[in-house]
């Protein structure tokens, strides 16, 4: 069955209407797949899907990594839902998910199940397109740059006077030296970036902070942003391996809820 698709926007994002039997049977799977690394957003809208379906849907498409209750991790800044919400600050953020391992995972399924009165969109920058539409000088310069990405760099963003023993909670997870340009087994490359990324190596400092600077403000412009603004029951899978993401600003007491499914890992950043 082939599934009915509409592009959001030029450089990313794809809508699909299909049926449920088809999501949950599989049979879809391969091309849903293709789709995604192709426009590296998937929209599903108002699906509705159970935790079960959730699981069983992400189950149709690859390895799911197990998390939270049951499979389901609940992404909300409520403490009473999620011990660990004021890690979730962080997702205001520009990043790619898995940035301190070796292997980060392919791709997150989102389904909204419950919404801010105001903001708490989330968006989406390809970052394929970004590096694809780089001057070739650029393309060979950044080619041979190395980025150390570390969880001490992101939480600065949210805690930028941590106390001692946040520091050194921080620093548990480990610094990890990424290329700055990922030669993907596709023969496609994208840019590594995000809060994560710390400092650039065997460049003076500062210099190498403006340059991610200036990429973040290069790879996060419109023609590359998708916007996602929910509704109850949306469902949408994203191309951890080739876009960043940040949920935009809403009331930190607002309820938010969002229940996250993920697949694991089929490639290393090296």
């Amino acid at each position: 069955m082939s599934l009915i698709t509409s592009n959001l926007t030029p450089n990313i994002g794809a809508e699909i209407k299909a049926d449920l039997n088809t999501l949950l049977g599989g049979t879809a799977a391969a091309e849903i797949r293709d789709i995604l690394e192709q426009r590296c957003v998937i929209v599903f809208r108002e699906l509705g899907l159970s935790d079960e379906q959730q699981l069983a849907f992400t189950a149709t498409l690859g390895e799911v990594i197990l998390e939270g209750d049951e499979g389901i991790y609940k992404v909300t800044l409520d403490v009473n839902e999620n011990a660990h919400a004021d890690y979730l600050k962080g997702a205001f953020y520009w990043h790619i998910d898995g940035t301190t391992l070796t292997v980060p995972i392919l791709a997150s399924l989102l389904s909204a199940w419950k919404l801010s009165e105001t903001g708490g969109d989330t968006e989406f920058a390809n970052t394929y397109a970004a590096y694809d539409a780089l001057p070739e000088t650029d393309k060979e310069a950044y080619s041979k740059l190395k980025v150390v990405h570390s969880l001490e760099n992101a939480q600065q963003y949210v805690q930028p006077e941590p106390s001692y023993a946040e520091l050194q909670a921080w620093r548990q997870a480990p610094s990890n030296t990424l290329p700055l340009v990922w030669n993907h087994k596709s023969g496609r490359k994208s840019l590594v970036l995000g809060s994560t990324a710390a400092y650039i190596e065997g460049m003076e400092y500062q210099e190498g902070r403006a340059l991610l600077c200036k990429l973040r403000e290069w790879a996060t412009q419109p023609q590359f942003v998708y916007r996602h603004k929910w509704t109850v029951g949306d469902l949408v899978i994203w191309d951890n391996t080739g876009t960043m993401h940040r949920a935009t600003s809403y009331p930190l007491d607002s309820g938010r809820m969002m229940h996250r499914t993920k697949l694991a890992g089929e490639e290393s950043f090296a």
